[in-house]
This record gives structure tokens, C-alpha cells and sequence, in this order.
């Protein structure tokens, strides 16, 4: 189960998700809303819209989720007592994975405290950086001190384990000060057990998309992955997908779910859900999500069923970005020595993505759905560099889903 929280005290430069800072008056109301959604679709039903306009009733899988992400946006920018209530709403088994995102000047000792008696048992943090400067550029409020306080006060709590959201390519960020917040992260008291890093993008109508000095370099951005995948692998943290790295029993064991097109359903405006191979969307606007719950409507408002052979595809794509790969006779290698070079055995039958083929993993992906395949191998600027969105159809939270507030 995924339940977003649209609410944020500022925006961030780089930021297209459907997130909103002037809407805190509605945090109560919305945590009712998402209360009466979660009863509703743990009960075993759930309104999809079709491709053709109509709305029908799906059933799913009743019952408590293996999983619950609370993402946002900034969920912990909700109230204590309304963070409680939301959590403990949500019906789940004893090792029910359940992770909330969280900016590091948020996290206090009753914060954390609250969380943890509610049931989180991981906390995601949004760090990003530990430099000043790129802090600065990114339009993030917070430091490096907070960060630090933040790991402490969630460790005081008792939560099991943490995990480090980083974005590389920002601007004034060197060679060096990447290194300096990759061995400031791992120095942490205590290190994280998961660390996730995405390359910087550029996204339509941002702060960010209206100064191209500020844009990033692609090739330094593979320097960058190159450089943390190194780090993070001789401190024990291994890859697991392209942008994640865990100590081993530490992996999101949500977001493999996603990888591995699994069923997750949808709470809170902007949330999207999959269901026996239909992906759906929640209306954008947290008030008119509010209002579909309250009047007894259905909040969905887009759904896509893709077709077998596209729904394979993607399946192999989506393995591809893992640290298990894809069985050998899966992959349709054929006479293409490119995609032969970006592509290794993992001993164990299985192909998987080289370091270089990570970097390229987006032009793995179109050499696999087009043909005929071109015969040059690209270099990493001409292919999108590993980031966000870490689940499929996620591309949806970003502007685009803006427009529905006209």
C-alpha cells in the first residue's frame, strides 16, 4: 500500500511531484479522507476508471498489505496525533514493512517516538546533501547538523533501520564534495543500512528548468555513479537497483514490489495503484480528493491496462534494473554486440546490467523495444542517467499531474 501526503513547507528547485505548501489547513480532513479509503479498499474493493470513461468496482486481494510506503511530498510535516491515527488505520501483518519518508528538520525525538509506536519500522530520509552549497542550489532548507540529529533521534526511538535519499549533479557540487557527502553519509552514528542516489533531472516548469546554468552535466553524473557505487560497495552496501544500494536484508523490500510489477494499492490525492495488471491514478488536488472520499465517489480518475506483449516487456525491463537480472534466454541479446556490452552473467544463469550498462540502462531499455537496433554504442550523455521514478508509471506524480488543477 502506498498513501501519499501532498503537503510540504517549501518546494524544492528541482521538485515536479504533486506536492503543495499552502494547503496545510486541509492536513486534518485528508487524514480522514485517507482513513476511509484505507477501510475501504482493505475491505477488498476498489473503483477503477476505465480507458473508455466508465468507473467499475475491481475487487482485490482483501486483507492487511506486506508493505505500506507513507511518501509525499512530506509526511512528516503532518501532525503527530494525525500521523498516528493514519498509520494504525492501516490493518497489517506482524512483518508488515512499513516506511515514511521524512526531511531531516522534522525528525525530533517525539517525531520519531510517535512513528515508532505507530508501527514504522524504517524511516527514508530526504538528505540530498551534505554540502552547503549544492544544499543552497537544490533549494533545501536543512544541514548537515540536522541531518545528523535526525539519525540520532530515530535510533533513540527504536526504529529498526534508516535509509539516505542523495541527488548527485547539483550545482557547485565537485568531484570531491560528492565524496565528502558519500563518507559523511556512512559516518553517520549509526550508518544507514540503505542509501538511495538519483541523478539530478531537469523537469518542465521548475525553478530549476528556467536556469540552464544550474542544469546538470550528463557526463559528470556518470562520473558521480561511478564514484558511489564504488563507495557504497566497499562500505557493504551492495546494489540492488540501479539507483539503491542495502546491506544485504536491508533491501525496500516496497519498492521491489514494483519492480517486479506487483499489486500495490493506492491512498491520497496523486497515489497510484496496480492491480492485476491496470495501473491507476488519484485525482491531483488534495481538496478534491477529500471531496470524492467524503461524497462516497471513487478518487481514480486515470487507468492504463497495457497489452500482454507490452505488459512483457516492460517486466523485462523492470528486472533488468535489478541486481537479479533476467534469465539468459529471456534477453534477446541477438547479433547486437552493443547491448552484448552492457549486459553480464551473474554466474548463476542470469544476465544482468554491467556498471556501464546502469548507466545506460534507459538505452538498454529502447534497444530492446526497437528495431532494428542501432549499431553504436552511446555514451552516457546520450542516454538518461540512472534516477527517479522508482516505480513504474511514478513519471505521472510529476507536472504533468499539475495540470488538473485548472
Amino acid at each position: 500500500m502506498y498513501i501519499h501526503i501532498p503537503f510540504c513547507a517549501r518546494r524544492c528547485d528541482y521538485c515536479a511531484f504533486s506536492t503543495w505548501t499552502d494547503r496545510h489547513f486541509l492536513r486534518s480532513a485528508y487524514v480522514d479522507a485517507c482513513i476511509a479509503h484505507v477501510r475501504l479498499v482493505q475491505s477488498g474493493v476498489v473503483e477503477v476508471v476505465c480507458p473508455n470513461g466508465d468507473t467499475t468496482s475491481t475487487t482485490c486481494q482483501p486483507g492487511p498489505p506486506a508493505t505500506l510506503y507513507v511518501g509525499g511530498g512530506t509526511p512528516s510535516q503532518l501532525e503527530p496525533a494525525d500521523l498516528s491515527r493514519l498509520l494504525e488505520a492501516v490493518e497489517r501483518q506482524p512483518a508488515t514493512e512499513v516506511t515514511i519518508e521524512a526531511n531531516p528538520d522534522d525528525v525530533t525525538e517525539t517525531w520519531a517516538g510517535t512513528a515508532r509506536r505507530a508501527g514504522a519500522t524504517r524511516i527514508s530520509l530526504g538528505v540530498q546533501s551534505l554540502d552547503p552549497v549544492v544544499l543552497g542550489g537544490l533549494g533545501r532548507a536543512h544541514g548537515a547538523t540536522a541531518v545528523a540529529s535526525a539519525v540520532a533521534a530515530i535510533a533513540r526511538a527504536g526504529i529498526a533501520s534508516y535509509s539516505v535519499d542523495l541527488i548527485y549533479g547539483g550545482a557547485g557540487e565537485t568531484a570531491e564534495s560528492w565524496r565528502a557527502t558519500l563518507q559523511g553519509v556512512l559516518d553517520l552514528d549509526p550508518p544507514p543500512q540503505h542509501v538511495s542516489a538519483y541523478a539530478l533531472t531537469v523537469e518542465a516548469g521548475t525553478p530549476l528548468s528556467r536556469h540552464p546554468s544550474r542544469h546538470p552535466d550528463e557526463d559528470e553524473q556518470a562520473s558521480r555513479y561511478e564514484i558511489a557505487d564504488t563507495i557504497f560497495e566497499a562500505a557493504g552496501l551492495r546494489w540492488y537497483e540501479i539507483s539503491n544500494w542495502a546491506k544485504p536484508g536491508f533491501e525496500c523490500r516496497h519498492n521491489m514490489n514494483y519492480w517486479a510489477q506487483g499489486d500495490y494499492l493506492a491512498i491520497g490525492a496523486a497515489a497510484h495503484g496496480h492491480l492485476a495488471g491496470t495501473r491507476f491514478r488519484n485525482t491531483t488536488l488534495p481538496e478534491r480528493y477529500v471531496e470524492a472520499i467524503a461524497s462516497g465517489r471513487s478518487p481514480v480518475v486515470w487507468s492504463e491496462t497495457l497489452a500482454p506483449a507490452a505488459r512483457e516487456l516492460e517486466a523485462l525491463e523492470l528486472a533488468l534494473r535489478t541486481r537479479a537480472g533476467v534469465p539468459r534466454a529471456n534477453l534477446p541479446i541477438g547479433d547486437d554486440p552493443v547491448l552484448a556490452r552492457l549486459v553480464q552473467a551473474d554466474g548463476g544463469g542470469n544476465l544482468v546490467l554491467s556498471r556501464r550498462g546502469r548507466l545506460l540502462a534507459n538505452e538498454v531499455a529502447c534497444r530492446l523495444s526497437a528495431s532494428p537496433m542501432p549499431s553504436s554504442e552511446p555514451s552516457p550523455r546520450a542516454a538518461r542517467r540512472p534516477g527517479r521514478p522508482a516505480s513504474p508509471g511514478e513519471s505521472a506524480r510529476s507536472a504533468e499531474t499539475q495540470r488538473e488543477t485548472v
